[in-house]
């Protein structure tokens, strides 16, 4: 689980803002299911190399968000996706499977994946203007 999570310390993106997202983008694809556990706080900081304060932080904002809940005994799971309403585009298939075909063809180029979300923030930005 802690491959999938990578932090850019260069990034002016806050580690704990970029460890929500990831989790956050894990779980609204369905990479990780309701019921998953997530690593304890202190050991994905000590995997990451970071103080266990930025971990709390992110997962307490997860778990604001209704993504995931944490259990004394139980540790932290994944409660699961917030509940896509008809016609709200973020969850349809064909939105879901254009954006994993984009993921593959990029790979296939040779672009990372912060280039690639570099990239798209660019198009969509420059798809705002009138």
């Amino acid at each position: 689980m802690t491959a999938a999570i990578r932090l850019d310390l260069d990034d002016p993106v806050p580690p704990y803002e970029q460890i929500r997202r990831q989790l956050g983008s894990l779980i609204t694809v369905g990479a990780l299911e309701p019921g998953s556990r997530l690593p304890t706080v202190r050991s994905l900081a000590a995997d990451l190399g970071i103080a266990a304060g930025t971990v709390a932080r992110a997962y307490k904002e997860l778990e604001q968000s209704g993504l995931i809940e944490s259990r004394r005994r139980n540790g932290t799971i994944v409660v699961g996706p917030p509940q896509a309403t008809p016609g709200q585009p973020g969850g349809e298939p064909a939105v879901m499977a254009a954006i994993d075909g984009l993921i593959h063809v990029a790979r296939e180029a040779g672009v990372s994946d912060s280039t690639l979300v570099d990239l798209l923030r660019g198009r969509l930005a420059s798809k705002l203007d009138p």
